[in-house]
């Protein structure tokens, strides 16, 4: 099972996906990522420890004007713990971000319809097919495209 955390406000929001991270981390876990969402974007995944995810973060960090967040701690179902299979998971574009927890049943069908289309994928897992579909389907509304 997976743990997610998410934050939209005006407070530093790194440390308090981190914090909210470190918080799930007693349910088990094999790689952790975040996303943070404001005048750009700025992402981070790893397999491993949160503490390996601090790292990456400490060597890579520009505090930018973020004001979304989100964070997930993984348990692999859907390909190998890895850092391309970590989530948050990216559209082509980079401009949707996804973490999820469940299985996609139907996945492969899905990714091969969106590969067909020139989606690229990066990873092995089921939920990197969201963002993909979002991106597909979006025309201007976020909800109807998460929707359909």
């Amino acid at each position: 099972m997976c743990g997610i955390v998410g934050y939209i406000g005006d407070k530093k929001i790194l440390p308090i996906i981190i914090d909210g991270l470190k918080r799930l981390e007693y349910r088990g876990y094999d790689s952790a990522g975040i996303a943070l969402i404001g005048n750009d974007s700025y992402f981070v995944k790893t397999k491993g420890r949160i503490s390996l995810l601090e790292e990456k973060i400490n060597n890579s960090y520009i505090d930018g004007n973020y004001f979304v967040g989100i964070g997930q701690t993984r348990w692999a179902t859907h390909g190998e713990p890895s850092d391309l299979n970590a989530h948050p998971h990216i559209d082509c574009k980079g401009e949707i971000f996804v973490v999820h927890n469940g299985i996609i049943e139907n996945y492969d069908e899905i990714k091969k319809d969106l590969i067909e289309k020139g989606h690229r994928f990066l990873s092995e897992t089921d939920t990197e097919v969201v963002p993909h579909l979002i991106e597909e389907y979006y025309e201007g509304d976020i909800l109807k495209a998460v929707l359909k």
